[in-house]
């Protein structure tokens, strides 16, 4: 099996528009959280969510822009950061190996938002021309293909919360079974419409809004948390194989060693401790370490009453007494949840406290919960010096559950 580099990062979350300014602003504890503008936010329960530092006009032309929903503007920014961050230079061999891997919970949300809003609202029959190539889930993958010319397999994984974390996980089989010497593996969500919200607030498990600081409305892992916030973005990480890599000179961020996957079948919507503590137990196999070798995790961490809970439990099953030792935190409390791309946004985020020996905290952490008691680096970033191997963790609706494994380098 071939040992995996990550020679690339691309980023575009609630907190910066590149994988260095989105790390410090974590870093410093600043939240991205805050009440949505828009004028619709009048019919909302809960108006508040993460929007990315982002304007499409500054990337794409007006003509480009008609073919590309949101959600594929955030991919194709993030992607060509990661291309750019990993200096690959173009060869027809190149393109013909490289494949793209990508996620995305919702695809084209906006596009679709739109559409029903023209029939039913305006009650007009005229529907965009481009709607169901822009909506559809694989459009963002799609175009990343067609940007840069790539002519090798072009997958997209839709999983819920953990989707842009299979992209990266498959991905990564691919390259460490020698089939490619690269790929490019991440996802992007653009949840942030009226229609995506009401339908997240039906099930009743959004924040309510701080009435004293809109920004620390996400609180993961306290008593006194809610529920999560949404937030848009996306990421893309270069996967290669680390003798490709060094052979070129590329500079090696890290290597993935393990991947857990498992579907626990449990419930549709509500997670599970065996479900989860099984994902940690396969990427600690798949990396072949012992639980105590493991010096942080960053964790799904939601906010929900329903997923700390369970996952503080998992967390005890899986590594046992080393669990009270482990720095556990949630960076979800200042950028929110980014859904299908969340998976690959706090990859980064791991990916970069591993490098930077800088351990983000969970913010908004006050008030303790008894039932989700792990050291949960509250509210003050941490240096992390000796700190080899981290974990990120991703959940989804439908049962899908995924761990990344990640080593310094």
């Amino acid at each position: 099996m071939k040992r995996v580099a990550v020679t690339g990062l691309g980023l575009v979350a609630p907190g910066g528009d590149n994988p260095k300014a989105f790390f410090a602003s974590l870093a410093a504890g600043r939240s991205s959280i805050g009440v949505l503008d828009e004028d619709w936010t009048e019919r909302l329960g809960t108006r508040i969510a993460a929007r990315a530092p982002f304007d499409a006009s500054v990337h794409f032309k007006a003509q480009q822009l008609r073919m590309l929903d949101r959600v594929s503007q955030l991919g194709l920014v993030a992607a060509k950061q990661a291309i750019a961050s990993a200096r690959i230079e173009w060869t027809d061999e190149a393109r013909a190996s490289t494949g793209v891997f990508f996620g995305t919970g919702m695809g084209g949300s906006t596009t679709t938002d739109e559409g029903y809003a023209t029939l039913y609202r305006d009650g007009s029959d005229r529907i965009k021309p481009f709607t169901v190539l822009t909506a559809m889930n694989n459009a963002a993958g799609a175009w990343i293909g067609l940007e840069h010319g790539l002519t090798g397999p072009n997958l997209t994984y839709s999983t819920a919360c953990s989707s842009s974390a299979v992209a990266v996980g498959e991905a990564w089989l691919r390259v460490r079974a020698g089939a490619a010497p690269l790929a490019l593996a991440g996802g992007a969500e653009a949840p942030l419409t009226l229609g995506t919200l009401k339908a997240w607030e039906a099930l009743k498990t959004l924040a309510t809004e701080d009435p004293s600081d809109p920004a620390a409305s996400c609180k993961p892992f306290a008593r006194d948390r809610t529920g999560l916030v949404l937030g848009e973005g996306a990421a893309v990480v270069v996967l290669e194989e680390r003798e490709h890599a060094r052979r070129r000179g590329a500079e090696i961020f890290c290597e993935i060693v393990g991947y857990g996957l498992v579907t626990d079948s449990a419930h549709i919507a509500r997670p599970s401790i065996d479900g989860q503590a099984r994902a940690f137990a396969l990427a600690l196999e798949s990396a072949r370490v012992a639980p105590d070798e493991v010096g942080y995790i960053n964790a799904h961490g939601t906010g929900t009453a329903a997923n700390d809970a369970v996952e503080t439990a998992a967390i005890k099953r899986a590594f046992g007494a080393h669990a009270k030792k482990l720095p556990v935190s949630s960076t979800k409390s200042m950028h929110g949840h980014l859904l299908g791309a969340a998976g690959a946004v706090e990859l980064v985020v791991t990916i970069l406290a591993l490098r930077t020996a800088t351990l983000p905290p969970t913010m908004n952490l006050r008030v303790p919960d008894p039932e989700c008691d792990l050291d949960y680096v509250p509210n003050a970033a941490r240096e992390a010096r000796g700190v080899e191997l981290a974990l990120t963790s991703s959940f989804a609706f439908g049962g899908t559950n995924v761990v990344l494994a990640c080593r310094r380098v």
